[in-house]
């Protein structure tokens, strides 16, 4: 549906306000929204790759970019920073977030590259932001802090570490924000290579963006199981959300970057963004930023 091509489209948000999907560009630098009704993208560029984009209550966004956690007026272009976390590792940036149930803006940092497949391990973290723009560390020693989510009874909290080949589930205190007690909840098969971006629809089952496997797949909670493939005509699959009018609709990004001329060539599609109807399962609305 977007034929606009990313590096590495990531993040996508449905905003019901806009009936538009936001995402990012993480490579481009830049934020971005689409309107179905006019097929349009727009964009702002930051400073910063931005790894992740999130509703406010408020109006506009939350992102984080580079390791910054910052507010990005729409209309203005004006990006203001709330916070800087991780001063000590330059070659740190900031990848995937979500806001919880109660406003609080989660997001992930990772070490990016210092040569093609070569990155520093456990150097990413866990970070919560809270509404009165404190902010707590939650998990230490990540790889890739990737894709999260939390259960429709707000229970538990789900959470990619991408190196690790694996879903998890954490107990989860919606009072204070809190996890705790990891659990292994699904590792990838090798075909499924990956785990990237992904999201809960409203049967409580957990949709999981495969990188370089061109796939989502679908995973029940309660059995660890798969129960679901939808392939792609992209292989750098890399992240998911439901949207539209019902939330029936399932909006997938890829990515181009790290392609080679060959493989580009196969995948005319890379890059761009795809819609998914008739999966007979609906989403449901994302989280605000409470402030």
């Amino acid at each position: 549906v977007v034929k606009e091509k990313n590096r590495m489209g990531e993040c996508p948000v449905w905003e019901e306000r806009e009936n538009a999907l936001v995402y990012v560009d993480i490579n481009s630098q830049k934020v971005c929204r689409w309107s179905p009704l006019t097929n349009e993208v727009q964009s702002v560029s930051v400073d910063a790759r931005v790894g992740s984009v999130a509703l406010r209550q408020c109006g506009g966004y939350v992102i984080a970019l580079g390791t910054r956690f910052a507010f990005l007026d729409w209309d203005t272009q004006v990006v203001t920073t709330i916070l800087k976390v991780e001063q000590d590792k330059p070659n740190n940036r900031f990848n995937d977030g979500k806001v919880d149930p109660k406003g609080r803006f989660f997001a992930g940092t990772m070490a990016e590259e210092t040569a093609p497949g070569v990155r520093a391990r456990r150097q990413g973290a866990l970070y919560t932001l809270f509404p009165d723009h404190s902010v707590i560390k939650q998990l230490d020693q990540v790889d890739i802090s990737n894709g999260l989510d939390w259960s429709l009874d707000h229970r538990t909290f789900f959470h990619i570490d991408s190196l690790a080949y694996a879903v998890h589930a954490f107990s989860y205190d919606v009072h204070t924000g809190q996890i705790a007690c990891p659990k292994l909840l699904y590792h990838l098969e090798k075909e499924e290579q990956m785990p990237d971006g992904m999201c809960i629809d409203a049967e409580g089952k957990l949709w999981v963006a495969c990188i370089d496997a061109g796939r989502v797949i679908r995973i029940d909670p309660e059995t660890g199981k798969r129960i679901q493939t939808v392939r792609l005509p992209a292989s750098r699959i890399t992240s998911c959300c439901f949207g539209g009018k019902d939330y029936s609709e399932m909006y997938v990004t890829s990515a181009y970057d790290g392609l080679d001329e060959a493989t580009l060539a196969k995948e005319p599609q890379a890059g761009e963004i795809f819609k998914i109807t008739g999966l007979g399962v609906k989403g449901i609305p994302q989280n605000f930023y409470a402030a």
